[in-house]
Parts: structure tokens; C-alpha cells; sequence
């Protein structure tokens, strides 16, 4: 569905990604892994339409991405839900969620994706008439993947869920997560939690300086002793 092909992107003259190759099949969960600085949320933007590319393809069901503005990225059925959630926070929940159904086949289905929405995260329900800068962070980030589920996207980018969240909800975050995939949304998540995600994707890509430096199967990475040194704590026994 998605195929990513020798991406570069530069801020100015300073590269940020490095001939990036990915694929993401139908209804797949893949993840991406990495330092800070390693080019996660350039590449996830990248893929957005919000960053343009210095070179390369992003390929969407067979279309090239790349020339397109960057909000026909959505109508081609891409949503992301970003780093720190950027939410109106003057505006209530439900204004927020509404925005999300900005394409005329989302609006159309507005109702059932608002009840979807709130289905998935019960807490969102009960504050639907809030302003939506009074809620928590993690009820904020319920907002954020809520109002790109509005969408009705076919493939969801998301950018560091967890950051910041307390472990119970992002536990809450990760079944959202593997619930939406589940039913047939195909997922990009990029996420610092190494092991939690992981623990759900099918396919995971490790990115540093830039770079894909590897990529297989999340258990086939996870033991990977470089992998396993550097982002999850563990020395291998001599």
C-alpha cells in the first residue's frame, strides 16, 4: 500500500534522511524505532506530506505523493496523528474530533466515525462539551488519535503516542492502537518505547542518523544485540 523509496530530506543543507526505503502492506503495523535525532519525525512527516522531499518516492496505492500538496495527502487516505498532539485547545473536544472529518467521504460518515471515536476511548465521551485544554495529557492524546481516526484514514501515522504519559495509560494507548489495526487500518507507529512496540507491529525498522540501519521481524530485532544494548537496557551475558 505504502512504499517509500531512497528518501532524502534536508532542512536547508543539512540532510535529515538518508535514501529511506520502506513498505507498509495493507492492514500491517509497522514501527520504527530509534534515537532522539535519529530523523523519526522528519520521516513521519515526510510520509504526511508536511516535509517535502530533497529526492526519492512516497507511493500511496500506486500513487506518487510526492508532487502533491500536502493536504491532498489526507484524501489520499493518510492521517497522522503528531508529536505532542496539537490540539486547539481553546476548542472543545468535539470541535477537535469534527476537524479531523474534513474530507467530503469522512463527513459523510462524521456520526458513525464520532461514535467509533468514543467507543474506542470511553473517556472521550464524557468530555465531548469540554474545552479540550482542560483534559490531561493522556486524554489529550485520546483527542489527537481520535481526530485523525475521523479521517477514516487508511493508513495511521503516529508520532511518539506514549511520550510523556503515565504507564497506565500508555498501556490504554497501545491496545487503542493494536484495536484500531485490528480492524483493517493499516498503522506507522514511531515510538521511543522500544519493547512496547515491538511487542505489536509485524515489522519494525530501526533508523539512526538518518539512516535504516535494519530491518525483519520485531523478534528478530529485539534480539539484536546492538538493539538490545542501546535502546532497551540489557548487556549480553559474557
Amino acid at each position: 500500500m505504502l512504499e517509500v523509496r531512497n528518501l532524502r530530506v534536508q532542512y536547508g543543507a543539512a540532510p535529515a534522511l538518508w535514501e529511506v526505503s520502506l513498505t507498509i502492506a495493507d492492514g500491517q503495523l509497522v514501527c520504527v524505532v530509534g534515537p532522539n535525532g535519529a530523523g523519526k519525525t522528519t520521516l513521519v512527516n515526510a510520509i504526511a506530506g508536511l516535509h517535502r522531499a530533497t529526492s526519492g518516492r512516497i507511493t500511496m496505492a500506486g500513487r506518487d505523493m510526492t508532487p502533491l500538496a500536502s493536504h491532498r495527502y489526507c484524501g489520499a487516505g493518510i492521517a497522522i496523528v503528531p508529536e505532542g498532539r496539537r490540539l486547539f485547545t481553546r476548542m472543545t473536544v468535539r470541535e477537535n474530533l469534527e476537524i479531523g472529518s474534513c474530507t467530503p467521504a469522512a463527513r459523510k460518515d462524521r456520526e458513525r466515525s464520532l461514535e467509533y471515536v468514543c467507543t474506542l476511548f470511553p473517556a472521550v465521551r464524557d468530555k465531548l462539551d469540554a474545552v479540550a485544554g482542560s483534559l490531561s495529557g493522556g486524554q489529550q492524546q485520546m483527542v489527537a488519535i481520535g481526530r485523525a481516526l475521523m479521517a477514516r484514514p487508511r493508513l495511521l501515522l503516529l508520532d511518539e503516542p506514549s511520550l510523556g504519559l503515565s504507564p497506565l495509560i500508555v498501556q490504554t494507548m497501545f491496545r487503542a492502537i493494536r484495536e484500531v489495526n485490528a480492524a483493517g487500518t493499516a498503522v506507522l507507529l514511531v515510538e521511543q518505547n522500544v519493547g512496547k512496540a515491538l511487542a505489536i507491529a509485524d515489522h519494525a525498522y530501526l533508523l539512526e542518523e538518518g539512516r535504516i540501519v535494519a530491518d525483519d521481524r520485531p523478534a528478530v530485532l529485539f534480539d539484536n544485540p546492538h538493539l538490545r544494548r542501546a535502546y532497551l537496557g540489557v548487556v549480553a551475558e559474557p
